[in-house]
């Protein structure tokens, strides 16, 4: 009987890289493939420099494909059908933002077109039955792999045994015997098998490694859409959004308005980059944010930005600093007392 020939979708966590292994166990000839939305956050971390702190996150996926010897596509699927299918998911959303059973259904699409490129048998990945209570129960598994196209060819090594089997199984080139039946929230069994295989170096789990999952990150996702109806525009998110999801301080001035204020000089860097089509504020005199307004802010709302990115500056204790404000040929500059209220700010805070 030939070896399986199999693509693995790695995320470089615990539960891709047994699966992994355990396919590399079965004698399997292996693909891997690691998909980029534009929404991890490692990954987002090193495409900005680092983190706060200064250190630079490692790739999880490259470091377990590296560390098994097994070679890795790392494919970039961050461009318009990602970005529509997060706006209008079919299957709606999980607890923040988080379309997670559409963004399934879309990589393992991706996946099925990598599977048929490369005359592979199947694609595996490194779900578990029952660990994700929205894309990780037994329906939705099943309702994945009907709208991907994989019906029959879509392993989960690590749970097989509780799944219906797949045509690879029924036809010998995988042991079924030999996959497991692994369910539930509690990776003690997947620890206890990375000790026996001597698969190290994976990232302690920590509730995934994506930006649509984090509560804060969803409050601001989704006040951008609506900020965008309330301005009668299209319910629409562009790539260059998604950079700014992700960066700064964000306060929702009016339904018509919002401000980000940069943290870190790197924050600062990357909002320079993303200066048109909105205002840009800065203090004069004194070391500070880079800060970008936008919308249709109104007079008092360009005074209280100003007041928001002067209490974030070296002035915050002056009677008044001077920020300049920037849009397009209009340079003004408004002295202003830094914001003192505490409760306005935080009311306003997204």
């Amino acid at each position: 009987m030939r070896k399986a020939r199999a693509i693995a979708l790695i995320s470089g966590g615990l539960d891709s890289t047994l699966a992994l292994a355990l396919m590399q166990r079965l004698g399997a000839e292996i693909k891997a493939v690691n998909f980029y939305t534009g929404f991890c956050v490692t990954e987002t971390q090193r495409r900005k420099g680092g983190r706060p702190d200064g250190t630079v996150p490692q790739n999880e996926a490259l470091r377990a494909a590296a560390d098994l010897e097994v070679d890795i596509e790392y494919v970039d699927v961050s461009g318009r059908a990602y970005l529509d299918m997060l706006v209008h998911p079919r299957y709606g959303y999980g607890k923040n933002a988080n379309p997670c059973v559409d963004c399934r259904i879309f990589m393992m699409r991706k996946a099925r077109e990598i599977m048929e490129r490369e005359g592979a048998d199947l694609v595996f990945t490194g779900e578990v039955l029952g660990q994700r209570p929205k894309s990780q129960r037994r329906d939705t598994l099943w309702v994945i792999e009907r709208e991907s196209g994989l019906q029959g060819r879509l392993l989960r090594p690590l749970s097989a045994r509780l799944l219906p089997p797949t045509r690879a199984e029924q036809e010998g080139l995988v042991d079924r015997e030999r996959l497991l039946d692994i369910s539930g929230r509690s990776r003690l069994r997947q620890m206890a098998l990375a000790r026996e295989w001597g698969v190290t170096g994976w990232p302690q789990p920590a509730g995934g490694c994506c930006y649509l999952t984090d509560e804060s990150f969803g409050r601001k996702f989704f006040d951008l859409l609506g900020g965008r109806e309330a301005l009668g525009r299209e319910r629409r998110l562009e790539q260059e959004d998604v950079v700014l999801l992700s960066t700064g301080r964000h306060f929702r001035l009016s339904a018509r308005a919002k401000l980000i204020v940069g943290r870190t000089e790197v924050e600062n860097a990357l909002l320079e980059r993303h200066v048109e089509g909105r205002a840009r504020l800065a203090a004069r005199d004194v070391n500070g944010p880079v800060a970008l307004v936008e919308g249709e802010p109104t007079w008092e709302e360009r005074v209280l930005a100003a007041r928001i990115v002067a209490r974030y500056g070296q002035g915050r204790a002056a009677p008044a600093v001077a920020v300049e404000w920037r849009e397009g040929e209009l340079v003004e500059c408004y002295e202003v007392p830094p914001e003192a209220d505490e409760a306005r700010i935080e009311a306003m805070r997204i």
